[in-house]
């Protein structure tokens, strides 16, 4: 199974071999989650000051720790790709080759929508890293037509196209998204790509959205 090096690893590792003192890693892990949380909601325009604000620490902490922005969100990213591809593995140990490709995408949506525009923001710097994740779904959704489970009409890179179309803004033509609307979307999908029977759908349908003046 690959693993990854954590984000507060990643930035650690100086090549001297040190250990950090212990409140120089909890400063970092502070600021990496933070960072993930605001890179999960604000995308590629989060700013070093809304990280440090997030982590309770001030800018020339987040400085000492990191020596710029595009470091952080570098090993960000690193770190959230490493994790899809953990979890594709995973997919791929299970004996049940459909549990482990639906399960697969639920985290893969789920972790992806942390990325956002990080990729675009830093130039696309871990290539490596999506064609490890690129040969994830491929395997997963062959194994899975192998076993019958997933409709053997569409290719691997239809299904990464469709697992991603599942995101979702908050509000469309008047409607209001629910709190698992993504789930919904989801579960649509994965049923038109399954060949048996579908399964219920998560959550509630969408509700007109409240007026504001």
């Amino acid at each position: 199974m690959t693993t990854t090096p954590s984000a507060v690893d990643r930035i650690l590792d100086d090549g001297s071999g040190r250990r950090p003192r212990a409140d120089a890693r909890r400063n970092l892990e502070r600021l990496v989650r933070a960072a993930r949380e605001a890179a999960g909601e604000i995308g590629g325009e989060v700013t070093a000051h809304e990280i440090a604000r997030r982590a309770g620490v001030g800018v020339g902490t987040f400085y000492r720790r990191v020596s710029t922005l595009e470091v952080l969100l570098e090993a960000v990213l690193a770190e959230v790709l490493g994790e899809i591809v953990a979890k594709g593995d995973e997919g791929l140990a299970d004996p049940d080759p459909w549990a482990g490709f639906s399960g697969f995408a639920s985290s893969y949506i789920r972790l992806r929508n942390e990325l956002c525009d990080l990729n675009e923001r830093l130039g696309g710097p871990l290539d490596h890293a999506r064609a490890e994740l690129r040969d994830r779904i491929r395997l997963l959704v062959e194994r899975a037509q192998d076993a019958g489970a997933v409709r053997p009409d569409v290719t691997w890179q239809d299904i990464a196209f469709l697992l991603v179309s599942v995101s979702t803004a908050g509000h469309t033509v008047g409607l209001r998204a629910g709190p698992e609307q993504w789930d919904r979307n989801l579960r649509i999908v994965l049923d038109g790509l399954r060949t048996p029977e579908p399964a219920p759908l998560p959550g509630a349908p969408p509700v007109e959205a409240i007026a504001t003046s």
